[in-house]
């Protein structure tokens, strides 16, 4: 089974900040994706969970389940996503 390794990860601010200016925007009711080219050779993913969805346990039962859609369902190499998951997500069904 595929992990999420750490290279996998948007940690810098300069990286999100990049994707929100010139990233593509896709909204939808459980979450808003920012997606845009990275230049480098594997997908990369960056979650911004705000204390608006919830207490930490919540942001990070959102962050756990965006994690695990992105290990299963990896987009091709070269690709950074950023994720903002909204309070919906924590109760939908994963399917």
């Amino acid at each position: 089974m595929p992990r999420f390794r750490a290279d996998e990860h948007i940690r810098k601010r300069e990286d999100f900040e990049r994707l929100y200016n010139l990233g593509r925007r896709l909204s939808g009711r459980l979450m808003t994706m920012f997606i845009g080219p990275n230049g480098l050779t594997d997908a990369r993913l960056g979650i911004a969970a705000t204390r608006k969805i919830g207490s930490a346990v919540i942001r990070n039962r959102a962050k756990r389940r965006v994690r695990e859609v992105f290990r299963h369902h990896k987009p091709p190499g070269g690709l950074d996503v950023v994720v903002i998951p909204r309070r919906e997500l924590v109760g939908a069904p994963y399917a």
